[in-house]
């Protein structure tokens, strides 16, 4: 049998003349069309009912945030103005608010712990050693650069000195370094603070530091935002004019005998009551072993205590600004100081300017230690 090979025109001729008829079938190809039709209208329809169940919430979310975003710079810029008028603050943000008074001064209290065979030089035994150590503040305030010469105690012949000059200067030579140590340590702070901020974890190391700089601080439940406001230096000039103000330049029995710079009350423990007091007055100025812990609370005193948080705001916005820590405006905010409030100001403002403080604003500790030498 032999097998024939037919084309396939061939079989179509055929099957033609026998009657039949060859047509595609085109019912598959109809379906897929109506089948790719149908999913795209499905598609589509779920794509245009996301958008516009969606754009109402997306319009009010870039509103909020334009309008949250111009409120923020608004109001910063109207707190930088307030601040340079010196104009009083809105200080009723929760941020700096409570205060824990538990371990406040525990470092402060310890200078007065420790044994110490400090001798109070008279007045020419510490002119000589200024002059001997080439420090005086005519170097200073060209070079501003200060010998670290730290006095734990004022000469008692402060009143004798007849010359205000003579008497200014010394007051200051002795006061310099010391706020400029206590400045140095709060910047070294401040410094790991960001640092320790900026990482993404933290080793136990640095949390406890971190814990240790909260009690410090008085800060309550831990609020980094308090930190970073009460952990920060106080203006050179500006302490130099408070402890001038406090002490007489330095002729007070309170700094003579206690060491007190800074007029600081006390309603507890160690302290000298004023002269003239009723016997029925309950507060004392504070008193201190050394000058160095004076200093401490001092500073401590500015950067925890509510009377000074317009202080402190008006720092922070200085600081968010990039710009100095001015005397002259942040001595605006500190009328609670004194019973005698704007005059006080007034009085602080006067010393500031009389006596070119100021200049000292930018002076620089020469360094003691290694660690010390990245501050300058």
């Amino acid at each position: 049998m032999i097998k024939q090979k037919f084309t396939l025109e061939e079989i179509k001729k055929f099957l033609k003349k026998k009657g039949f008829t060859i047509s595609r079938n085109n019912n598959l190809k109809f379906f897929r069309r109506d089948f790719r039709s149908i999913y795209y209208t499905f598609l589509s329809s779920f794509g245009v009912i996301l958008f516009f169940f969606m754009l109402p919430k997306f319009i009010d979310f870039q509103q909020n945030k334009i309008l949250a975003s111009k409120e923020i710079e608004n109001k910063s810029k109207s707190n930088l103005e307030k601040v340079l008028k010196g104009e009083p603050l809105d200080n009723s943000s929760k941020v700096d608010e409570k205060l824990n008074l538990k371990n406040l001064f525990e470092d402060v209290f310890k200078f007065d712990q420790l044994p110490t065979d400090t001798v109070r030089l008279n007045a020419s035994t510490i002119e000589q050693l200024f002059k001997d150590t080439n420090y005086n503040l005519k170097d200073v305030r060209k070079t501003k650069l200060v010998k670290p010469i730290a006095l734990s105690l004022l000469p008692r012949e402060m009143k004798m000195i007849e010359s205000s000059t003579k008497k200014k200067n010394l007051f200051i030579q002795i006061i310099l370094p010391l706020v400029l140590e206590e400045n140095n340590r709060i910047k070294q702070d401040r410094v790991k603070l960001f640092k320790v901020l900026n990482k993404n974890k933290n080793t136990q190391v640095e949390k406890k530091w971190l814990n240790f700089k909260f009690k410090q601080y008085g800060v309550v439940n831990r609020d980094l935002s308090t930190l970073k406001i009460r952990m920060d230096e106080i203006p050179v000039s500006l302490a130099i004019a408070q402890a001038a103000k406090e002490t007489g330049w330095g002729t007070s029995r309170f700094a003579i005998e206690g060491n007190a710079l800074f007029g600081q009350w006390t309603w507890s423990g160690e302290g000298i009551k004023p002269a003239g007091a009723d016997n029925d007055t309950t507060h004392k100025v504070m008193k201190f072993k050394i000058l160095k812990s004076s200093v401490r609370a001092y500073q401590r005193n500015l950067n925890t205590h509510s009377s000074y948080k317009n202080f402190r705001l008006a720092r922070a916005e200085l600081r968010d600004n990039k710009m100095k820590l001015d005397s002259l405006i942040l001595s605006n905010y500190l009328d609670k100081y004194a019973e005698t409030g704007k005059e006080y100001v007034k009085i602080l403002k006067q010393i500031i300017k009389q006596n070119n403080l100021t200049e000292f604003d930018d002076v620089k500790l020469l360094p003691s230690s290694k660690k010390l030498k990245s501050l300058i």
